[in-house]
């Protein structure tokens, strides 16, 4: 397989590793003749994945197959393929193929090559944002229950993905209403020692200070985990036992108490409760409107409505709306579980291949049904309605962009609208913790798939032009290595000092072409008083601030100042969640907890001697040298 494949070899099952159909070199290839349908007549019969590649190799369409001959003989003959399709097969050079175990395995891999490898004919998902989940990080001994969006590499259990973070933080409010788990950091909770203003509103049950034991704890925390796996019933009825047992012990607070877990339990049951279905199911529905495609779907988990997302395929033009489906399906459930059934308002191409994938991929029947009646029709049409009104707003937005980018090229006297700008800006505190961001803009509007941030090292306390230095040269050395997409517009959040200082960096590496400005906030810090700078001999500009263009970079501007100083406070709350009794072997959170209730802090533990640490229970004169040695170093 080509180099390009073999970053993404782990992903390939072992007795499918991509096989070349092509065996002639790169050089041959441009020297000869391709015959597709000689090739195709070589393949295997099995099911499997195959790629087109061009002269230069580059991918050109990642497809699945049931009978892998069948398939790619049938785009090399004799029927009109339309447009797209004839433009694709003519630029084919090579064909490569990867066996599958089974068409479910090969409807896996067909969209986890798609998402990585970026195909130029293929359907593409794009999805700017992470799924929000809800964590509970059941390792602990009094687990806490949390918002969290990102990879889920750190322990505890995931539940989700909501469609939005809105679902999340009603559905952890309820319970913390219901079941009083505590949300604070372990930082937090290690170093408490009375409780706070959660347990005063009854939104949590002040595990910090012993105020509940660890059996009642863990029993609400079992609780909680049936209510986010869409089995409240189950909860409702163990309370009901609970508060029974309890009433015939005369411990009647405690049986009120399960009483109202049952009726709060109740109540969001009954407001979030989608008429007519009672289960898990999603509901996906495509509209298209002046080439532009939208996806909507609609989440119901245990009969709750969790909200909508919308969705904008890529390279969705001149497509079949079948097609766009099965790839948006494919796509959409590569990383998530299927619900038993699925609501569409259109039947998908390959809607048997699909079923059958997606039902080995939930380990149980996944429906299909794209003809609902009743409610469900009402569910249905709703999320039509969604996706229509997704599609407008979108395409709304588009043109008020693609109006901001013309007015900003006769500004700027370009050659054409900027398709992608690069903006950048440094955020700090008192000189620590300084990151700088990079956030994306391109004719579609900002892009935060592709923000990035960076952590500045190794540079002087509150030196900005050394910060901007740093980032926009470690932003474009790496652009140059991976032959990345260079911007057609550079923007600098600062006046004439940090433009010249990231000017420096692109006169280093050869860049100094691409055109650059800074948006200097000048003396008043005011946005009427701001001012366009450039590198060169041009005059600072001050142009209306009625302007698209002005609206278009102070939001891009203002984008890239919240991107970065959100960076910059996550690392001043690391920062000051980490204890420095937390670096001494030894001082578990047990210890930490009874030091700091002795001491009152931190800083009447540094002030101790040795003497008084060792008084504290559990702590011998050798670990309280360690630690009194290891505070005042």
């Amino acid at each position: 397989m080509s180099g390009e494949d073999d970053k993404h070899g782990d992903k390939q099952p072992a007795e499918g590793k991509a096989k070349s159909a092509n065996s002639s070199s790169e050089s041959e290839h441009a020297n000869t003749e391709f015959d597709g349908a000689a090739q195709a007549r070589e393949l295997p019969t099995g099911p499997g994945v195959y790629l087109f590649r061009d002269v230069e190799n580059k991918l050109l369409y990642v497809g699945k197959a049931r009978n892998l001959k069948r398939r790619v003989s049938s785009y090399f003959d004799a029927r009109d393929k339309g447009i797209r399709l004839n433009r694709m097969i003519a630029q084919i050079r090579s064909i490569e193929v990867s066996v599958t175990r089974s068409e479910a395995e090969a409807l896996l891999l067909e969209n986890e090559w798609i998402k990585t490898l970026k195909p130029r004919y293929n359907i593409r998902l794009r999805d700017d944002k992470s799924y929000p989940y809800i964590r509970l990080t059941s390792h602990q001994e009094y687990p806490r229950v949390t918002f969290y969006r990102g990879g889920r590499r750190q322990p505890g259990e995931y539940f989700g993905p909501y469609a939005s973070a809105l679902a999340v933080r009603d559905t952890i409010n309820s319970l913390q209403r219901i079941f009083r788990l505590r949300q604070c950091t372990d930082n937090i909770f290690r170093n408490r020692s009375r409780p706070c203003l959660q347990y005063q509103i009854k939104r949590c049950s002040a595990p910090c200070v012993d105020y509940i034991d660890k059996e009642e704890y863990k029993r609400d925390v079992g609780h909680a985990r049936l209510f986010l796996s869409g089995r409240s019933a189950e909860a409702q009825e163990h309370l009901a036992h609970l508060m029974e047992a309890a009433s015939k012990r005369l411990e009647f607070e405690q049986a009120a108490l399960f009483r109202d877990q049952i009726k709060t339990l109740s109540r969001i049951q009954t407001r979030t409760a989608v008429g007519g279905q009672s289960g898990d199911c999603d509901v996906v529905a495509l509209h298209i409107e002046n080439g532009l495609a939208g996806v909507s779907v609609q989440t119901i988990r245990d009969g709750r409505n969790q909200g909508n997302r919308n969705f904008f395929p890529e390279q969705a033009e001149d497509m079949d709306r079948a097609e766009i489906m099965s790839g948006f399906l494919g796509q959409y459930y590569v990383e998530r579980p299927p619900p038993p059934l699925i609501l569409l308002n259109l039947h998908p191409s390959d809607e048997e291949w699909l079923l059958n994938a997606l039902s080995e991929q939930a380990g149980k029947q996944v429906r299909l049904l794209s003809n609902p009646r009743g409610e469900r029709m009402e569910l249905l049409r709703q999320t039509e309605a969604n996706a229509g009104f997704a599609v407008r707003q979108r395409l709304s937005d588009r043109t008020g962009i693609a109006e901001r980018l013309q007015i900003l090229a006769d500004l700027l006297k370009l050659d054409a609208p900027p398709a992608r700008i690069e903006c950048f800006d440094i955020s700090h505190l008192s000189g620590t913790e300084t990151v700088a961001s990079c956030v994306v803009c391109d004719d579609e509007g900002l892009r935060p798939d592709q923000y990035r941030r960076f952590n500045i090292k190794e540079i002087t306390g509150g030196d900005d032009y050394a910060a901007m230095r740093q980032v926009v040269k470690r932003r474009y050395q790496r652009v140059v290595k991976e032959k990345g997409i260079l911007p057609d517009l550079i923007v600098i959040d600062g006046g004439k000092g940090q433009l010249a200082a990231a000017q420096e960096v692109m006169v280093e590496l050869a860049l100094d072409h691409l055109p650059m400005m800074g948006i200097a906030k000048g003396v008043e810090r005011r946005r009427q008083s701001e001012l366009w700078v450039f590198p060169d001999e041009r005059q600072p500009m001050r142009p209306d601030s009625t302007s698209g263009a002005v609206h278009l970079l102070q939001q891009l501007r203002d984008e890239a100042h919240r991107f970065a100083i959100t960076g910059q406070r996550k690392r001043r709350q690391k920062s000051r969640e980490h204890s420095s009794l937390e670096d001494v072997p030894g001082v578990g959170p047990k210890r930490r907890r009874e030091l700091l209730r002795r001491f009152g802090g931190l800083q009447g533990i540094k002030d101790a001697k040795v003497e008084e640490l060792a008084a504290v229970p559990g702590i011998n004169r050798a670990l309280a040298e360690r630690i009194h040695n290891t505070l005042k170093e």
